[in-house]
């Protein structure tokens, strides 16, 4: 059999042949460094397109929700394009910053996480400072930046997933021991609580509560152990609760959302959010439709999206949402369990972290929207408006999606 010429003419023969053959070229980031020729692997391709489907759809309710916003004094001086706008630029920052994540390996960010941990502490201290936190409806938890105001507690939720994800992977031995393997993981979550607490922003420490102790229970902490964890932390939680006049006020509201008092006070948010829900009916009065947007529902193009959602596009739309994102918290967690299945404790249980974030706040924020739960400052993951919300978003998924590729590069048999 004669040789394959050389240069682009024997380059453009073997991939005609390869594709012939069926076979998918594949690609190595580390070929270059190896000397190897450059192979392909790539990634769930499903699940980036179901990520940026999410991101569309988010885009375009986002501006249908903002754009009567400038007909209220408090926005008198915005054009109707400006949140939309802004959210464009959030989300191509996000494109690009998950586009640089991608090129960075794992083992990176397993060297990185403890510093990671200890800049978010760092910042979440900052922004409570005066003069640098900017106060917002009376909570202080963004640091200006000019073009955006980042907000900390988006930085915690993935630094905690990768903390915990690196915590557990050295403590596995010792994983059965409450001193050496749980208490300090409990003390970090303490710190970071109280943090969160003073800001105010208890959806924040929720949502990083169920990624630490999703992560432990995961990673095979002692279930007597864990179910005393989970009692101090809910007795923590009625504590805040019972000693905080506002949230023992959103408690009762939401109990009785429809009495005078609180259909006009603290249940007033939720009582429009049904009201919308009402009025999608099955199909949804049709997109720019709403009229709950029009000053009736505060942030409607932030933390009650989806009640948008559900006036103008109705109950399927509202469908076809919830099935996008339990096909993604799902698929995350079987990247991640494949991770562990090959020996990469780390990223199986980072990928894991990240699913139960997804997956945590979009449950809480569904539940808020849909008068199941109490009222929480929570956005809808990769869909509400928020620059470094959904930065860190794509960020993580991109992370994700680092896994899923260096999975692939494995059961080919390659190296990470």
């Amino acid at each position: 059999m004669s040789a394959a010429p050389g240069g682009f003419g024997g380059l453009w023969q073997r991939l005609r042949g390869q594709v012939a053959a069926g076979e998918v070229p594949v690609r190595s980031w580390n070929s270059l460094s190896s000397g190897t020729p450059p192979r392909w692997v790539g990634f769930d391709e499903t699940l980036a397109w179901v990520i940026a489907g999410l991101i569309s759809l988010g885009l375009v309710m986002v501006y249908s929700a903002s754009i009567q916003l400038p007909d209220s004094p408090k926005y008198s001086n915005y054009v109707p394009t400006h949140f939309m706008s802004r959210h464009v630029l959030s989300v191509g920052l996000a494109v690009i910053a998950a586009c640089v994540t991608l090129a960075i390996p794992m083992r990176t960010w397993e060297k990185m996480a403890p510093w990671l941990f200890v800049l978010a502490l760092l910042l979440l201290i900052l922004v409570l400072i005066p003069g640098i936190g900017k106060v917002v409806n009376r909570s202080r938890r963004w640091i200006p930046l000019g073009v955006m105001n980042f907000q900390p507690s988006e930085l915690a939720k993935l630094a905690m997933a990768m903390y915990a994800a690196s915590y557990m992977m050295r403590k596995m031995d010792v994983k059965e021991s409450f001193t050496r393997a749980v208490l300090p993981m409990a003390i970090a979550l303490g710190v970071v609580g109280l943090l969160l607490l003073a800001e105010p922003d208890m959806g924040a420490f929720m949502v990083i509560a169920i990624i630490s102790m999703g992560i432990l229970f995961l990673g095979g902490v002692n279930g007597r152990v864990f179910a005393i964890m989970i009692g101090v932390l809910i007795s923590a939680l009625v504590l805040v609760i019972t000693v905080s006049p506002e949230k023992r006020g959103r408690i009762f509201a939401f109990l009785d959302p429809w009495a005078k008092d609180n259909a006009d006070g603290k249940a007033y948010q939720l009582t429009h959010s049904l009201i919308a829900f009402g009025r999608g009916e099955y199909f949804g009065q049709g997109l720019g439709q709403s009229l709950e947007k029009l000053h009736y529902l505060p942030e409607a193009h932030t933390d009650f999206l989806l009640a948008i959602i559900g006036e103008e596009l109705g109950l399927v739309g509202v469908g076809i949402v919830i099935v996008a994102f339990f096909w993604m918290v799902r698929r995350i967690f079987v990247i991640g369990r494949q991770a562990v299945a090959l020996d990469r404790v780390f990223s199986g249980l980072t990928a894991q972290g990240i699913g139960l974030w997804m997956g945590g706040q979009t449950f809480i924020n569904m539940g808020v929207n849909l008068g199941v739960l109490p009222t929480k400052g929570l956005t809808l993951p990769l869909m509400s408006y928020g620059g470094s919300a959904i930065i860190l978003t794509c960020v993580a998924l991109a992370v994700v999606l680092r896994i899923d590729m260096e999975n692939r590069q494995i059961l080919r048999g390659g190296r990470p």
